[in-house]
């Protein structure tokens, strides 16, 4: 008989073990004994707890987007000015917690998942929605009527730059990928600028 008050302590370590192999596999063909055996648990209890392996990638995502969630608003809440919060979201964006190679290895596979299994697409939807809404609402002083495309080409990037991590070896670079999205930000503010002329 499993133990009171053991299940939620259990099910955050499957899903901490199913980030952790997605992203040490770099894909979704992990096993559910893979993920019980790196939790520390049997096969049995993980599926008693989950049903599917399927369930198990879902839980994995709702929590890495809880995270990055919390992370942003604790952002925007120290943030001072539109420039404040578009950088507070760059970097919650690419902390440390967020932009780590088992959480990267994992929202590649979440894009994956999102195309065949629902429930996956409407988490990325929800995702994409508010951080274009957040985005938006910090560049509209600074860009007008153009803060949609702008929060969009920015929210592209951030995606991109998630992509191209998966490349590359050795830890993941959170300061130089906020660095690009400035860069692109100053860009894109400075080619909308009036020009003067004589």
């Amino acid at each position: 008989m499993p133990k009171l008050g053991m299940e939620p302590i259990r099910k955050e370590a499957l899903v901490k073990a199913t980030i952790v192999e997605i992203g040490r596999t770099g894909s979704l063909d992990v096993t559910v004994s893979q993920i019980a055996r790196r939790a520390g648990m049997s096969p049995a209890l993980a599926h008693h707890y989950f049903g599917s392996k399927e369930e198990m990638f879902l839980a994995a995502m709702r929590h890495i987007l809880t995270l990055y969630g919390a992370e942003v608003r604790g952002a925007l809440a120290a943030a001072e000015g539109d420039m404040g919060r578009i950088r507070a979201i760059l970097r919650a964006s690419f902390s440390p917690g967020n932009f780590r190679r088992e959480a990267v290895g994992a929202w590649l596979n979440f894009w994956v998942l999102a195309q065949s299994v629902p429930e996956a697409r409407r988490l990325l939807a929800v995702y994409q929605g508010r951080l274009r809404s957040n985005l938006a609402s910090a560049l509209r002083p600074l860009a007008g009527d153009r803060a949609p495309a702008l929060a969009d080409g920015l929210g592209a990037l951030i995606d991109g730059l998630y992509l191209r991590e998966v490349l590359k070896t050795g830890a993941p670079d959170g300061k130089t990928a906020v660095a690009m999205a400035l860069a692109y930000l100053d860009a894109a503010l400075a080619e909308m600028a009036p020009k003067g002329g004589a």
